[in-house]
């Protein structure tokens, strides 16, 4: 990214150095109901353990000892509450340990290989330096809370209370997780659109929640109206949208917002909307959820500072809500985090009062990327679907000839060197993802040409 006024440091750029970050829980509710991805994801879970990331080197003293307490531990079973039991490894981390085997290219998970702007970072040092490292205010510290609702009347027109109406949380996901565990009980059912991120399911299953997933399907990944109108029950407490949508690339429309709207309005439904790619809309306007009239009073708008600024791994997000959804949600919060990192949040002030031209210039430089990228897809046989924000793109890979997502993954990362994510564990039924792959181009475009190059040139169709 050419940022002149905003200049930054590169970092390493070997992807697979940076590819043992979670992101996403596995779904295997999804994964299992079917004997082919069964079959092939515990294929894979034999040949990459998910605690090997985790283990520690041990001296050949320690790994001699043959004690029965030694013995005893290696034999006890994992132990998980039932709520989770089905939430194993995630799939990120099983596709970044198969990178790093044989030197793939991560196109998978979604955190750039270049570094955030060296302002936002400069800012970061400051604040230590100046003695802001112990607890912040548990809902953030002033100047950030004002930030986010400077910026947030800026792109909505909506005019919040930064004490009252803003939460900082440990990224976007801590503010879902306190946004589900606050304001969801204990058999409230919870509408989602399938394909959905996955920490969705895993903490509607903390709260107790029964889930039900509409589809959005390919090419265009539209809502289907009216089927989402019939699945709207008496026990319906909240829809939970994403957009622009992971990991689809799909932005919802006027019209699909409106209609959800309504729905929440003439069923008295919460409305909870991630909005962590708002800055990454390329062929649309990004509307807020929260700016449809009536709508304000319903819903949580979440959101964070990674995307946006290439800088995944501080995890500063935030919750948007009146007063009277915020007080349920900053009691979960309170219980979870307390508080988020002092000096980086005082960094995320300085990010969001960066100019428009920060702003104008980022979509510039994913645009490029995108068309690096998605030609390149195009080029190598792949069936490319339309994407107009996020920085994924899906495609359908059924021409190369693979039963499924999992078996085609693990053959473009062996055989080709390239890393994609398998989307079928991001729906309820897995057989509705198994013929699409979700590439990401957060890359640097030397990076995204290579991996395009490997699949010119070692994919052929069947």
């Amino acid at each position: 990214m050419n940022l002149a006024a905003f200049p930054s440091s590169p970092s390493p750029a070997t992807p697979a150095g940076r590819g043992l970050l979670p992101e996403m829980p596995l779904n295997p509710s999804s994964a299992f109901s079917s004997s082919l991805l069964r079959r092939s994801l515990r294929a894979s879970l034999r040949r990459i353990s998910p605690m090997a990331s985790a283990a520690a080197p041990t001296s050949a003293p320690a790994a001699a000892a043959e004690n029965g307490a030694a013995k005893a531990a290696e034999q006890q079973p994992a132990q998980v509450a039932k709520r989770l039991e089905k939430f194993r490894t995630t799939i990120f981390t099983q596709m970044s340990m198969l990178a790093m085997k044989h030197g793939a290219i991560n196109l998978g998970q979604g955190f750039p290989n270049f570094d955030g702007p060296d302002f936002v970072k400069e800012a970061a040092i400051q604040a230590i330096n100046a003695g802001k490292n112990q607890y912040a205010r548990g809902f953030g510290v002033p100047e950030l809370n004002s930030a986010i609702a400077e910026r947030f009347l800026k792109d909505s027109g909506l005019q919040v209370d930064p004490d009252k109406e803003v939460t900082v949380t440990s990224g976007c996901t801590e503010a879902i997780a306190a946004t589900i565990l606050g304001l969801i009980n204990p058999g409230d059912e919870v509408i989602l659109f399938a394909p959905f991120y996955d920490s969705y399911e895993a903490t509607l299953s903390m709260a107790g929640a029964n889930v039900k997933a509409i589809t959005l399907r390919a090419p265009d990944f539209a809502v289907p109206l009216e089927e989402l109108k019939a699945a709207v029950s008496k026990n319906t407490k909240a829809i939970m949208i994403n957009t622009p949508h992971n990991p689809t690339g799909k932005m919802f429309t006027r019209e699909e917002l409106e209609f959800i709207a309504t729905l929440c309005k003439e069923n008295d439904v919460l409305l909870f909307s991630d909005e962590v790619y708002d800055k990454l809309a390329f062929e649309a306007d990004h509307i807020s959820m929260a700016s449809i009239p009536g709508m304000y009073e319903r819903t949580v708008t979440m959101n964070s500072l990674g995307k946006t600024f290439s800088l995944t791994g501080w995890k500063i997000g935030w919750a948007i809500a009146p007063p009277h959804l915020t007080w349920g949600l900053r009691q979960a919060h309170s219980f979870l985090t307390f508080a988020t990192c002092t000096p980086m949040q005082a960094a995320a002030a300085a990010a969001l009062r960066a100019p428009d031209s920060y702003y104008e210039e980022l979509k510039r430089d994913y645009s490029a990327k995108k068309a690096i990228l998605l030609e390149g897809l195009k080029a190598a046989g792949f069936i490319v679907y339309p994407s107009s924000g996020t920085y994924f793109i899906m495609v359908d890979h059924t021409p190369f000839g693979f039963g499924n997502d999992i078996e085609f993954c693990e053959y473009l990362i062996r055989e080709v060197g390239v890393v994609a994510i398998p989307p079928s564990v991001f729906y309820l039924n897995p057989e509705e993802g198994k013929k699409l792959v979700r590439f990401t181009f957060c890359k640097d475009e030397d990076t995204l040409r290579a991996a395009v190059e490997r699949m010119k040139t070692k994919l052929r169709k069947k």
